[in-house]
């Protein structure tokens, strides 16, 4: 199922480009963690990344996003090329979500989420998030949303 007027809004949010397989994409969050534990910043548990590259790509160029508890951020090392931003929102978008074998399911969303512009005549303006959520009841699933 596709929802359509979903948004994503985030603040104090940091950022990083990533390229990695996707079956590494753990050792990138964990890279980017440490990077930002080193400095001094607490990440809230939360985390998003966009999808840059061809999602059939064997090496993924994605951002990763991940929101931390401080408000101002400055970072020591310049060369790590870490982006803050103090509020961070996309909408209007396109959402599809993914409860199970998150894995095998992420290929398939994605290609319903570029049907779903082509079939309805819409135009693509971000790359594809993938959202990491947990519901009230600790239940994890994922939401893919794409700019429209």
């Amino acid at each position: 199922m596709i929802v359509e007027q979903h948004h994503i809004a985030y603040t104090n949010v940091v950022s990083k480009y990533y390229q990695f397989v996707p079956e590494e994409i753990d050792i990138a969050i964990k890279d980017f963690q440490s990077i930002l534990e080193k400095e001094g910043y607490h990440p809230d548990g939360r985390m998003l990344f966009t999808i840059l590259s061809d999602p059939t790509s064997e090496v993924m160029q994605a951002e990763i996003f991940l929101p931390i508890l401080e408000s101002n951020f400055t970072i020591s090392d310049e060369e790590q090329q870490v982006y803050f931003h103090s509020y961070f929102s996309v909408k209007p978008m396109i959402m599809t979500r993914l409860m199970d074998d998150f894995k095998a399911a992420s290929q398939v969303k994605f290609w319903e989420l570029m049907h779903y512009i082509r079939q309805n005549g819409l135009q693509q303006k971000t790359p594809v998030f993938v959202e990491y959520k947990t519901s009230h009841m600790g239940r994890r699933y994922v939401e893919m949303s794409v700019g429209v």
